[in-house]
């Protein structure tokens, strides 16, 4: 009964090492075949996995722009004097001067200018970033299977994995920040003075001005503004980078020739004591043995297929223990 379970698992290798050889371009055929290897030894086409590695790039998370800040105008009160009866002449006689009021306008408040800001106007996109491109892979394919014998019927198909990808988000402007000048006119006030219509036609005496002091405000510095810049903001993203395709090719396995069941219950042991469940420690290479090593072969970036001297290697067992 062990003998016929070894038996299987050879023809199994052999059955995935074939369909490989036969459905990719390029591998290896019957001519081919390993041209170091010595009787008793058993040889399987195995696949070695892709090799990626991890690249780290800045991108865009927002981009450069500016704080405006509005500094307004500066006034100061001041006084000014201004003439409210120009200089005449005082009539002595009977016939005094003629005068009339009218009004005159005067600046309270000279011309000016407001400063409004309109603040920049964002809005959130979305960036795609390829994280690991495109693969493809061999798997076993399902469908009506004729047997000629035990050696034939195995299909295999080579499949696409899909590339994948990561949204990232970021803003950008739509409109910046602008700011606007609108003119302050000057405010004035009115003032009542005397004008003279007709002089003293007869003796006169000089009569000076009269004035009256007014209070206005008078722009000492006009409003400005201050630009400051505000960097653009990166993050980093990482992806996974395709740096070898994973390849076919033929590796010395564990077979009934070269093996026994004390070296099975080493393996079986071996990965029960790396935390891969193997089942039963009975010396025999069955479904919960093999799903054991094919797991453990995945982990470590081992070539998958068949029981590989790599996999022993790795797993610590010794081929000439019985």
């Amino acid at each position: 009964m062990l003998k016929l379970r070894f038996t299987t698992f050879a023809v199994a290798a052999a059955l995935l090492s074939a369909a490989a050889a036969a459905d990719m371009p390029g591998t290896a055929t019957p001519d081919n075949f390993p041209v170091t290897a010595q009787p008793g030894e058993c040889y399987a086409r195995v696949v070695n996995p892709p090799k990626f590695e991890a690249r780290s790039e800045q991108v865009l998370a927002k981009a450069e722009t500016e704080l405006i800040e509005i500094v307004p105008a500066r006034y100061e009160t001041v006084e000014e004097k201004v003439m409210v009866k120009p200089a005449g002449k005082k009539i002595v006689d009977i016939i005094p001067p003629v005068y009339r009021t009218v009004e005159e306008s005067v600046v309270v408040k000279g011309a000016s200018e407001r400063i409004e800001q309109t603040p920049a106007v964002y809005r959130e996109v979305e960036d795609t970033q390829l994280i690991k491109p495109a693969t493809t892979t061999w798997k076993k394919g399902r469908g009506p299977i004729e047997k000629v014998d035990g050696l034939t019927g195995e299909i295999m198909c080579l499949v696409t994995v899909p590339a994948e990808y990561r949204t990232v988000k970021k803003r950008v402007v739509v409109s910046p920040a602008e700011v606007k000048r609108i003119p302050v006119p000057a405010e004035y006030g009115t003032v009542l003075r005397q004008e003279l219509v007709k002089p003293s036609e007869v003796r006169e005496v000089e009569t000076p001005a009269e004035y009256k002091v007014v209070r206005t405000l008078k722009m000492v510095a006009p409003a400005e503004e201050k630009r400051i810049p505000i960097p653009a903001e990166y993050q980093t993203v990482t992806s996974q980078v395709l740096v070898s395709e994973g390849k076919a090719e033929w590796k010395s396995i564990l077979c009934e020739t070269n093996t026994t069941p004390g070296i099975v219950e080493d393996i079986q042991r071996a990965l029960l004591a790396k935390g891969f469940n193997p089942g039963k420690i009975d010396g025999v290479i069955g479904q919960e043995t093999s799903a054991a090593i094919r797991a453990f072969q995945q982990a470590n970036n081992l070539a998958t297929g068949g029981l590989t001297m790599d996999t022993l290697n790795k797993l610590g067992v010794k081929t000439g223990k019985s």
